[in-house]
């Protein structure tokens, strides 16, 4: 999950609305700003490919090796580079400024509203981010991931407001598409860094587009201390080990956590539901007030067009709806990890999240990287998929210099 802050209200009634309408119509400028490919960096220097010993594949204790590649294909006569980094949130940009810093001119895609999200990610769409390190008074989303591009490019990364949709991982260099140019001939890389992210799934409830972020968040953690919610009921939907973890969370400062349970019974494991249901801000159906709602589901959000202030809920054995004022909807119902353009060349767990070597950032296949959400399913925080950038940027360096020395010998 990546930090999603709310406008305080404590804030000037203009700064607020002002910070709210930039988080919305960003992604709109976005667009009309970089309908273009951005093309900007010194021209790549090629270098011959060098093949290096092929490892075989190996699954063992859930740990995974790298597999080599049976055969060498040639370079692209369009673009061939050392490292292509595709996605372009705190993760990707990372990785480039590292690389770049090493003279390896790294290439990275940002897409062009690649997932759904204008290019930066998840955090185009927030608004006060209050938790990530040298920005003690906070720091807007977008303008966030503006700094983290204007980095990138001020070492000389290449950037190309263009989606890559399409990837052939059997062989090296490895071949990839731009969206349009399926047909045309590939690009290449040495290696890839894939940093494609993932995103919170949602209901698609009446009043959801309106009131997210704006009282509806997908991440506890990120916005739980934000001051709209302090003191304030809120609700959490979801009947797993997530909602229980979240929810929980929100009583160090919500005044009440009510959580709606699609069912009769939590699909959480024991000791999360235990943990869950002896908190004395989360009662027990047994106990008043009854705030986990059993066989509940929200059919919309309501509010005064600018916060949420009311959510309306039905009895799915009854068919009986209802209101619950709060002021505060957490979704804890999943997220979907960008992967669908390699997932079925990478080994991904059940859930469709890249699997890496523990301890790195490497994939299944020898060369290819995975950083970001794209692979954490369990922290997804913009601190930590800053960190797996680096971890991939680092191990694509060594990666590169071990190849080129095996290929003077």
């Amino acid at each position: 999950m990546k930090p999603q802050k709310l406008p305080c209200p404590s804030s000037s009634l203009t700064f607020s609305l002002t910070s709210k309408l930039f988080a919305r119509i960003r992604p709109l400028l976005a667009l009309s700003a970089r309908a273009a490919p951005v093309l900007i960096s010194p021209t790549l220097n090629s270098r011959t490919y060098t093949t290096v010993d092929n490892m075989a594949p190996a699954v063992a204790n859930g740990s995974i090796e790298p597999s080599g590649t049976s055969s060498r294909g040639s370079q692209s006569s369009k673009m061939h580079s050392k490292v292509v980094i595709i996605g372009s949130g705190p993760a990707g940009h990372t990785a480039a400024i590292y690389l770049a810093r090493a003279n390896l001119n790294p290439v990275l895609f940002e897409g062009f509203m690649a997932n759904g999200f204008a290019a930066g990610g998840q955090l185009t769409t927030t608004t006060d981010v209050e938790n990530f390190p040298g920005f003690p008074s906070g720091v807007l989303g977008p303008e966030l991931m503006d700094k983290f591009r204007a980095q990138s490019l001020r070492f000389g990364t290449r950037i190309i407001t263009e989606t890559v949709s399409k990837i052939d991982l059997s062989r090296r260099p490895f071949r990839y598409w731009r969206e349009y140019q399926e047909d045309a001939e590939p690009e290449t890389a040495d290696s890839i860094i894939l940093a494609t992210g993932a995103s919170a799934k949602r209901l698609g409830l009446r009043g959801e587009q309106t009131y997210w972020q704006s009282g509806i968040s997908a991440c506890a953690v990120c916005d739980g201390a934000v001051p709209i919610f302090r003191n304030k009921p809120l609700a959490v939907i979801g009947g797993g080990d997530s909602a229980a973890e979240e929810a929980t969370y929100l009583t160090k400062y919500g005044s009440q956590v009510y959580v709606l349970v699609r069912r009769g019974e939590l699909r959480a494991s024991k000791i999360m539901a235990k943990r869950l249901l002896s908190n004395a801000k989360i009662p027990h159906a047994l106990t008043p007030p009854k705030t986990v709602l059993w066989n509940t589901v929200a059919v919309e959000c309501q509010g005064d067009g600018d916060l949420l202030n009311n959510l309306r809920v039905k009895n799915t054995l009854t068919g009986q709806e209802s209101d619950l004022p709060v002021k505060g909807l957490f979704y804890a119902i999943g997220h979907e990890p960008a992967t669908a353009l390699v997932r079925d060349q990478l080994q991904t767990d059940a859930d469709g999240y890249i699997i890496t070597v523990p301890g790195t950032t490497q994939t299944s296949v020898r060369g290819v990287f995975a950083a970001g959400d794209v692979q954490d399913k369990r922290y997804r925080q913009a601190i930590t998929s800053a960190g797996s950038g680096c971890m991939a940027a680092l191990e694509v360096e060594k990666l590169i210099a071990e190849e080129e020395e095996l290929g003077e010998e």
